[in-house]
């Protein structure tokens, strides 16, 4: 980060109007493409890039120089997370109320059982107590969730799905581009409940196998097929 930009970060950030103004006419390009990806969302263009205006100027004040990150770089996740949040609320990105209530009744059933058991329920335990299948379990906590960090471990191995897609330098492209719960909806079914037993429940191979009722062998080619199609459709 240059000296001036530094300069100008600071006075933004102290509430220089003229300082934030410059910045978002210097910036408006970056937000504009960010604006560019929720189009057809019913939303109208200039809504869409206002709400990233919003977004940019958090990014300002919540900017810390010692981050040892640029800017932009920060910013990126917090113009799309405005925009995307708008779009929640506003009912542009929608779940079906069939999941919404069975991920109502699997919170319900979790707290219960934590209570009874002393720990954290298996899926498992889980599914036995709300009647709900161990995989719909999986992807009904999925699709209500927040958007999981790539940066998150899973499984024994301890590895993330960062490293799993490869591109290790370039987290923010994938934030900046889409939600990765959303690209991961646009998955077969199998795939989905693979990446989520996988990846949000931090299963093993065998483990999510005994879950999905297949070989071990099954899932690592139904986990291989997810990751390629991620990584075409991230990139």
């Amino acid at each position: 980060m240059t000296e001036n930009i530094t300069e100008v970060l600071r006075a933004a950030k102290e509430g220089d109007k003229s300082a934030a103004e410059q910045l978002i006419v210097e910036n408006s390009g970056l937000i504009w493409s960010i604006a560019r990806r929720f189009f057809g969302r019913g939303v109208d263009s200039d809504d869409l890039y206002q709400l990233g205006c919003v977004g940019f100027l958090k990014a300002i004040q919540g900017f810390d120089e010692n981050y040892g990150t640029q800017f932009s770089t920060y910013a990126v996740p917090k113009i799309s997370g405005e925009i995307r949040r708008f779009l929640r609320d506003d009912g542009a990105v929608k779940v079906s109320r069939g999941i919404k209530e069975q991920a109502q009744a699997i919170r319900v059933a979790r707290a219960s059982l934590e209570q009874q058991l002393g720990r954290e329920p298996t899926i498992s335990e889980i599914s036995e107590e709300t009647g709900i299948d161990p995989t719909d379990i999986a992807t009904a906590e999925t699709a209500v969730g927040p958007t999981e960090s790539l940066q998150r471990e899973t499984g024994d191995e301890g590895f993330t799905l960062e490293h799993v897609l490869g591109d290790y330098g370039q987290e923010e492209r994938l934030i900046e581009r889409v939600a990765l719960r959303e690209t991961i909806a646009r998955l077969p079914e199998r795939e989905q409940k693979v990446i989520s037993l996988r990846f949000f429940h931090s299963m093993t191979q065998d483990k999510a196998a005994k879950v999905m009722g297949v070989s071990q062998v099954q899932i690592s080619r139904l986990e291989k097929r997810a990751v390629e199609s991620l990584r075409k459709m991230l990139v």
